[in-house]
Formats: C-alpha cells, structure tokens, sequence
C-alpha cells in the first residue's frame, strides 16, 4: 500500500502557499512542517496521513519519492535487506525518523527514493 508520496520544490514557503490553497479545496490540510534549513525542510498534508509531501531540493534524491507502508519494524528491515541484495543503494539506514515513525530509505536502479515505514500514528496526533 502506498504510504506517501513528494517532489522536490526550490522554495517550500511560496509551494506551500499554493498547496494550502489548491489542497484546501480538496479537503487536505497541511500537518507538519520540517524544520528550515535542515536538510529535511518539507510540508506535509493530508485528509488522514501525510499523503503528500514538498521537500525542499528533494533531500530523499533527484528524482521521485515514494513511501510504502510496512505493517511493523521487521519489514522494513526486511525490505532494506531484500532491496540492496537486488542492487539498490542505501540513502538513509533503517531508523526512528520521528517519535512512532521508523523508515528506511533505498535508491532504486533509477535512483528513485523508496521509503518504507512503520508508522503509528496519525494526522490528529501531529
């Protein structure tokens, strides 16, 4: 199941202006903001989940990034373990990215993004 997905934007500020507005009229609302200048600056929205990200200049990769829920930790390691036997490469080790959010991030053969995360929580609870 598709977790989330993102692009890359230049500036965060002026993208999550737009986004507010346009995803507003769908019923999405943004749920987290990442710190600026970090290396992580992004904006979250969503109905139930950050199902849509914009991250400034992509940090995850150049190209797309999409996230895959796992069902508990031990995928994801699986995952992680399964992907790099088949060539991928790791971007980020297998770890708790935020309180009840534990990811890994591997680079496919494309150097697309592919995250996958175990996640208990919830829009209401950001």
């Amino acid at each position: 199941m598709i977790d989330h997905t993102g692009i890359g934007v230049a500036d965060v500020g002026r993208s999550a202006t737009f986004y507010d507005a346009a995803l507003g009229e769908l019923g999405m609302r943004r749920v987290i903001q990442m710190p600026d200048n970090a290396g992580t600056d992004g904006v979250g929205y969503c109905f139930d989940y950050p199902l849509f990200w914009i991250d400034r200049y992509n940090p995850h990769s150049v190209k797309q990034h999409i996230a895959i829920a796992a069902k508990t930790r031990a995928e994801v390691g699986a995952f992680h373990a399964a992907a790099l036997k088949a060539g991928g490469v790791e971007n980020r080790a297998p770890g708790l990215r935020r309180p009840n959010y534990y990811a890994v991030f591997v680079l496919d053969l494309e150097g697309n993004n592919i995250e996958t995360a175990f996640i208990i929580l919830r829009c209401e609870q950001y």
